[in-house]
């Protein structure tokens, strides 16, 4: 699954590659799994376990192998939902990958997944001091 930035705008971007033609890329799909010897299902869109192997593969695991592996580390902070962690993953390792990209851009020159967050006083409900 890849994206290549053409667009200025990031979200332009993103509805030009959601097109018809990618609604599998949408289509949730259950996969099963051992951890620790324990069986479970994750269901996930497409688009997720495309972004999951295609780690797996840039890290040299196989699939059960970073699912288990983010399981043992991603469920401190969320100890009930796996899925919520593999997407959260997916999309911390996107970042890290553009940000490993950007060279000498710098942070300011890098494109950005995740919109900003506003400084302590541009939050609603905030008053400067």
């Amino acid at each position: 699954m890849s994206i290549y930035l053409e667009s200025p705008n990031v979200l332009g971007h993103m509805f030009n590659t959601c097109t018809t033609g990618q609604i599998s890329e949408f289509v949730p799909q259950k996969r099963g799994f051992r951890i620790h010897g324990h069986s479970t299902t994750i269901r996930l869109e497409a688009a997720f376990w495309h972004a999951l192997e295609d780690m797996a593969r840039d890290l040299r695991m196989d699939l059960p192998e970073i699912v288990e592996v983010i399981h043992d580390h991603c469920l401190v902070a969320n100890d009930k939902n796996l899925a919520s962690c593999l997407r959260v993953i997916c999309l911390k390792y996107a970042e890290a990958l553009l940000e490993s990209r950007a060279g000498d851009r710098g942070a300011a020159g890098r494109p950005r997944l995740t919109a900003p967050r506003p400084a302590p006083s541009a939050r609603a409900g905030s008053s400067p001091a």
